[in-house]
């Protein structure tokens, strides 16, 4: 995994929002800038570039010069608080980005710079081959594309020490970098491209209360509520833990059908509080699950007939084999005992 940090663009004025605190908007129950913060995670650190606010989790705080100077000034402050290789500089109003999105652009920058670095290798080993055909030039970045072929600068992953030169060549140039767009960066950068999959939104951007109000939508659709919901919850309560939601599941379906429907909740809250007591992490909530399935069933299989149920009287395994040689032998010995006991009087 390659380390990095994050910046996170979270000012502006959302004139299109009527001023709206863009990144305190709520989407899903949770605050577009928490939605971001979640996708990059495990960030070394994670700068936000805002006035502080609550957050989901810990960051480190900074702002541009001047309040209100621009993205690029914003970068600029951001990239100031960082000390990792690798940068990945986000917006704060990206209601579809995951983690897995992050990664790729990581592994992209990553392995661009490794095929450069091959083809430098291979031309140091003999100064009259000629260099490698497939290795690039030096990769500053990796930016993600949208699914219209737009460029996403505030979506990608950048080398720390190009947007160090190139943001001080641009503020050398125009005496400071209020107001001038990202693009004046970026256009400077030698960038390879990341074509977002045509199953993730990843891009996508919420400018307008059009925009939010398409992307609550579209998370209260049947194939993204439950992970949305849960995600919301565990962001909620500070519970950092991936389980198998499928268990869980399976778990209130037979504990509703087998025992009775109050019975699928509550079950499902002991099963994690068993685990939180056993400090134990996904393991110790599969366990638990799978102890109070099995206690599931056997009390769903009380309400069958005796004719459709094993027979508990008798043992699995009888010394004679089918249970008769054991029931036998106790009946012979207590006759026998009977027989020749002495006669009490």
């Amino acid at each position: 995994m390659t380390s990095y940090d994050a910046v996170v663009l979270a000012g502006g004025a959302a004139r299109r929002l009527g001023g709206a605190d863009k990144p305190g908007v709520r989407v899903g129950g949770r605050a577009l800038l928490d939605r971001v913060l979640a996708a990059c995670a495990d960030a070394a650190t994670t700068v936000v570039v805002a006035e502080r606010r609550p957050t989901v989790r810990p960051v480190v705080w900074a702002r541009e010069d001047p309040p209100g100077g621009g993205p690029l000034a914003a970068l600029a402050a951001g990239l100031s608080r960082t000390t990792a290789d690798v940068v990945l500089v986000l917006s704060a109003d990206l209601p579809f980005l995951e983690e897995r999105t992050v990664r790729r652009l990581l592994d992209d920058l990553r392995d661009a710079r490794d095929l450069h670095d091959a083809g430098d290798q291979h031309d140091a080993g003999d100064q009259h081959a000629p260099h490698a055909p497939h290795a690039p030039g030096s990769v500053d970045g990796a930016m993600l594309v949208d699914a219209g072929g737009r460029d996403q600068p505030l979506v990608a992953a950048y080398r720390a020490d190009a947007l160090r030169r190139g943001v001080a060549r641009l503020a050398q140039e125009h005496g400071g970098l209020g107001g001038l767009p990202l693009r004046r960066l970026t256009a400077g950068l030698t960038l390879t491209r990341v074509t977002e999959p045509g199953d993730s939104r990843a891009a996508f951007d919420c400018d307008t209360w059009e925009d939010i109000a398409e992307a609550r939508a579209r998370i209260r659709e049947h194939e993204h509520v439950l992970d949305e919901w849960i995600t919301a919850v565990k962001d909620e309560l500070g519970v950092d833990l991936d389980v198998d939601t499928g268990v869980l599941l399976d778990l209130a379906r037979d504990a509703a059908h087998g025992v009775a429907r109050p019975a699928a909740p509550l079950t499902t809250f002991l099963v994690g509080y068993a685990a939180a007591q056993a400090k134990g992490g996904p393991e110790a909530v599969a366990e638990a699950a799978r102890k109070a399935a099995a206690l599931a069933a056997r009390w769903a299989d009380e309400d069958k007939p005796d004719e459709d149920k094993p027979d508990a009287s008798k043992p699995d395994n009888p010394p004679g084999g089918d249970g008769t040689a054991t029931s036998t032998a106790t009946s012979t010995a207590t006759s026998t005992s009977t027989s020749t006991a002495p006669d009490a009087g």
